[in-house]
């Protein structure tokens, strides 16, 4: 390739925009005429070049490509979910919601910042903050396995608490699920679970390389023996967008606006080997560029047009969660009594103890299930 190609391909994401403003995050505490539009982006992938892979991933490279973009009196947020050796990974969902709503807190409290027991990502590094501070996210992230990646998976998942999350953790004792299930019954209730970040706009932009140069003429993995297993005709999606149709419907539901022409995916890297589908090739893909430049140019328009939004009432900007060192122990204890098969009278570990349903009076919960049945224990 000729140095101007190249030398065009390196000017043209810029659009003559210049360098962003740099978020600031005090501007949280202005009032909303005031203060710079903001947005967050996001890139989904695992891969970092500070970690296995060896190799950065293309949604950092699209990611940074979006910031140079947009326009320069913006405040650009961005953040790479990607996995770096020795650092913090986002923890996985506890499911609180599933026993009350009331038990899910606005923003999560299963993990809290630079815990030594579960660090957490999606602490440490802010984020309920910065989602709460942005007007409009923009989440670019590969397809894998016929969905999103579980580094993004994570992330939505530890989003359920901007869904009618309690804003209040006090009103449980931090953690009390007897307490969270009261408190979901309570004439309040109504009034404290609102979609905590409703309003803003969320952009999703998926890519993938359609089994790269796995499959065979009949859209078949090459590597099967068992032809039989995989019927092409049957693989999910008409359309390949529709892998980060869970993350995009999530955030519906939550009164975040995903307009239908900022949910987009493309190709790229079909037919050839992984190794030759990394970011610098990505770069060269015209069709594929263009198709990612587009949708961020339909992103800024939109998002401008709309303007900024008004915080909600219970805000993650400026929270500091309260201490819970007494309600820690007083759930330690509900825990002991649980491992010694004496739960609280009327809680559902009574009533599931009562019925047989799950065998869980234990003193060493973290002991696997296979290993109590190779140990012989019921």
């Amino acid at each position: 390739m000729s140095s101007e190609w190249w030398a065009a391909i390196l000017e043209e994401p810029t659009l003559g925009y210049g360098a962003s403003v740099k978020p600031h995050d005090e501007n949280g505490r202005l009032p909303v005429d005031q203060r710079p539009f903001r947005v967050l982006l996001l890139s989904g992938s695992e891969r970092r070049q500070y970690n296995c892979p060896g190799v950065d991933s293309k949604s950092r490279s699209l990611m940074l490509r979006m910031a140079d973009r947009l326009p320069q009196e913006w405040e650009i947020d961005y953040e790479d979910l990607g996995n770096v050796y020795g650092r913090e990974k986002i923890q996985s969902c506890n499911a609180c919601v599933s026993t009350s709503m009331a038990l899910c807190v606005w923003p999560c409290n299963c993990y809290e910042k630079d815990s030594k027991d579960e660090p957490d990502l999606m602490w440490n590094l802010d984020l309920y903050s910065r989602l709460d501070l942005a007007d409009a996210w923009a989440v670019i992230g590969p397809l894998n396995w016929y969905g999103p990646s579980s580094n993004l998976k994570l992330f939505f998942d530890r989003l359920v608490c901007m869904n009618g999350g309690c804003p209040d953790e006090r009103l449980i004792d931090h953690k009390d699920p007897e307490l969270a299930m009261r408190l979901e019954h309570s004439p309040e209730w109504r009034e404290l679970s609102v979609n905590h970040l409703e309003g803003r706009t969320a952009g999703f932009f998926g890519y993938g390389d359609e089994g790269a140069d796995e499959l065979d003429p009949s859209g078949r993995p090459r590597k099967l023996r068992h032809p039989g297993y995989f019927d092409p005709e049957q693989e999910p999606f008409e359309e390949e967008r529709e892998a980060y149709a869970p993350l995009v419907w999530q955030a519906r539901y939550s009164g975040i606006e995903v307009p239908d022409d900022l949910w987009s995916y493309a190709t790229t890297g079909k037919g050839v080997p992984y190794s030759e589908d990394q970011a610098e090739d990505m770069v060269r893909d015209r069709e594929f560029m263009g198709s990612f430049d587009a949708w961020t140019d339909r992103f800024a328009s939109f998002v401008a047009g709309k303007g900024k939004v008004e915080p909600g009432r219970h805000r993650a900007y400026g929270y500091t969660p309260p201490g819970h060192r007494w309600a820690d122990i007083k759930l330690k204890w509900r825990g002991i009594r649980m491992g010694l098969g004496r739960p609280r009278d009327g809680s559902s570990p009574a009533e599931q103890q009562r019925l047989g349903l799950n065998r869980d009076a234990t003193l060493s919960p973290k002991e696997s299930e296979g290993d109590r049945l190779r140990d012989g224990d019921s």
